[in-house]
């Protein structure tokens, strides 16, 4: 089992101060690994362990502090207290007898933060799994959808835009022809949406044979799609707005979430529009391809943030 880190804590003078002079040379150490799966912590005397504890990251309680116990050779009981005080931090202290002796950082709880614990407390994580599951669920979609995007910049690059429109095109199509025969999602909200812009793109090519045309596209449906979102969230978000709330991994108010993806539309609308006014193509291609999805899904998490019920 690999470890992410180890942490190797000398416990000073626990025995000099809690145990008569000869035992003073002993050698204490407490030292933690944190593992892929979860966490160990151990204590040696003179280079022996003496007791140890595991945690496992799926455990009720992942981060509880480790309370490892030892009997001195007095007889007297040594119980050292360890756990994580920040995301990669330990802390340690030592008590002889029930009374305290030694601490790591004096005067500082051997606990996370309280914004850490909120992050791994059981409702947190049980949402965190469920937005694993979503994505992985959504993947294939989401790679199709890159993967038509990436072949119509290619295209463009070698050719031209109204090429590239149909070239796109075709893909989407093959796409969905193959989806029949697959039991994989291909066709999930982003891929779908993919397919429709570039048999969009394909129309406009075939009909103006122009590269403005087919920049322009975007930029139109972009709009149209903002207009509706925003006149959803103006009746309450009872159609756009409660369609998409069914498929998030977190609950959401309606009306935010129609309202928000109506502005970040128009958002990304304005700024497509002014890159091909003074970018022209090849700005064109590179904000689409490389630029608007990174921008947009920060801006569509800051979104989903405000929209959260």
């Amino acid at each position: 089992m690999a470890s992410g880190w180890t942490s190797s804590t000398k416990i000073d003078a626990i025995l000099a101060l809690s145990a008569p002079a000869r035992h003073s040379g002993h050698d204490v150490r407490l030292q933690i690994d944190a593992h892929f799966t979860g966490w160990e912590s151990r204590l040696l005397i003179d280079g022996v362990a003496v007791a140890r504890q595991w945690t496992g990251l799926d455990a009720a309680d992942p981060f509880a502090n480790h309370g490892l116990a030892a009997t001195l050779s007095d007889g007297r009981e040594l119980v050292v207290e360890c756990g994580f005080n920040s995301m990669l931090g330990t802390g340690a202290a030592a008590y002889v007898d029930g009374r305290l002796l030694w601490e790591s950082h004096p005067g500082r709880p051997i606990a996370l933060p309280a914004r850490m614990q909120a992050l791994a407390n059981p409702e947190r994580r049980a949402q965190s799994q469920a937005q694993m599951a979503h994505l992985k669920r959504n993947w294939p979609a989401m790679a199709c959808d890159i993967g038509v995007g990436l072949l119509f910049y290619g295209v463009a690059r070698l050719s031209d835009l109204p090429t590239a429109a149909i070239t796109s095109a075709v893909a989407g199509i093959a796409l969905a022809v193959v989806q029949r025969f697959v039991k994989v999602d291909l066709l999930g909200g982003l891929a779908r949406f993919g397919i429709i812009m570039g048999l969009v793109s394909a129309g406009l090519a075939i009909a103006f044979q122009d590269d403005r045309a087919v920049m322009l596209r975007s930029t139109i449906m972009g709009t149209l799609t903002a207009l509706l979102f925003l006149g959803d969230a103006a009746l309450g978000g009872r159609w756009l707005g409660k369609g998409l709330a069914n498929y998030m991994p977190m609950a959401m108010n309606r009306r935010r979430l129609a309202l928000g993806l109506g502005l970040v539309g128009l958002a990304s609308a304005a700024a497509e529009q002014g890159v091909i006014w003074w970018g022209g193509k090849d700005a064109w291609l590179n904000w689409t391809t490389f630029i608007e999805m990174p921008v947009s899904l920060v801006l569509i998490m800051l979104m989903m943030r405000w929209a959260r019920a």
